[in-house]
């Protein structure tokens, strides 16, 4: 599906997705109409979803990171959809994942200080629909995040 081009094009992206058209084509070794073309193809194929800024939460303010892990009451039908989007409602909810197996949701909070925390976990968290049970994870420290792939 992807050529050595498209590959040095992806890695370069990865590494620094504010090069231009221009100078990523100058660093793969190809024209910049050829580039473009390559971008546009793996755009519109899904292979690109687009680009985003990444927002250091801690230096906005948010010192407290949680994940939190959740069993839902599967006795009801519609629990995961109603939990999800009610999930969705919470502002301080940056991520939201699904699993199958003993934990079926996992959600992952920032809070400025744990005062605001307390107060998101009482108010927003506790009464999201169908909780069965809440593990809590404490964040401490991110040894590594990385979302590019070894291209």
């Amino acid at each position: 599906m992807l050529d050595e081009t498209d590959r040095r094009i992806l890695r370069h992206l990865q590494a620094d997705p504010t090069l231009t058209t221009a100078e990523l084509a100058d660093l793969c070794d190809t024209s910049s109409a050829t580039c473009a073309r390559r971008i546009a193809r793996m755009e519109s194929s899904g292979v690109i979803e687009g680009q985003e800024a990444v927002i250091d939460w801690a230096v906005l303010g948010y010192a407290v990171e949680v994940s939190l892990r959740f069993t839902l009451d599967k006795t009801q039908p519609r629990a995961f959809d109603e939990f999800i989007a009610a999930a969705r409602d919470v502002p301080e909810v940056v991520e939201i994942q699904t699993f199958l197996g003993r934990v079926d949701v996992r959600l992952s909070v920032i809070a400025r200080d744990m005062g605001h925390y307390q107060r998101l976990y009482r108010d927003r968290i506790l009464t999201l629909p169908h909780i069965a049970d809440i593990e809590a994870l404490m964040h401490i420290a991110r040894i590594k995040e990385d979302t590019g792939l070894p291209l």
